[in-house]
């Protein structure tokens, strides 16, 4: 399952760079744009768009790798049980955020789809992007679970 998720996360990641690296040429290219008088219409959007993938799709590499904040001195002094009693309350705590986090956002998705709202320039509907950042989300979740299993298994080793 380790294997599965960290390549899952990559990929997403992957998408999170490749969707980062197009924000900043769009941007670069509007700026210009504009400077000669030319600015690329719906710019504002797609970069909000994509800004959106970034956060998202990179969520779950980020975690897996503990690339985020973590408070490691915290847990440092106590014993593999009690630190794996403090993950799995945390990551319950957190799973429980996501879960709340990924229903809301296919709730709003399911709105955005039905609605058929779009962006007001380039008309981009936005129902994909919260269906794709609820994904990443659920998947989230699973990274958690994840972590809360290695934690056990460090007590038993």
């Amino acid at each position: 399952m380790d294997n599965i998720m960290l390549k899952v996360s990559r990929w997403l990641s992957i998408v999170a760079g490749v969707a980062l690296t197009f924000m900043m040429l769009l941007t670069v290219a509007d700026v210009l744009g504009r400077a000669f008088g030319h600015p690329i219409m719906g710019s504002y959007e797609i970069v909000g768009y994509t800004l959106g993938l970034v956060i998202g799709f990179a969520i779950p590499y980020v975690s897996m790798n503990k690339q985020h904040v973590y408070m490691d001195f915290i847990v440092e002094n106590v014993s593999k049980r009690n630190k794996a009693i403090l993950v799995t309350f945390t990551r319950l705590l957190n799973i429980s955020l996501f879960l709340l986090i990924t229903y809301a956002l296919f709730v709003v998705g399911n709105e955005y789809r039905t609605s058929g709202e779009t962006s007001p320039t380039i008309m981009l509907p936005f129902y994909p992007m919260a269906y794709g950042v609820a994904a990443c989300c659920f998947i989230e979740c699973i990274v958690f679970v994840g972590e809360i299993v290695k934690s056990w298994r460090a007590v038993h080793e």
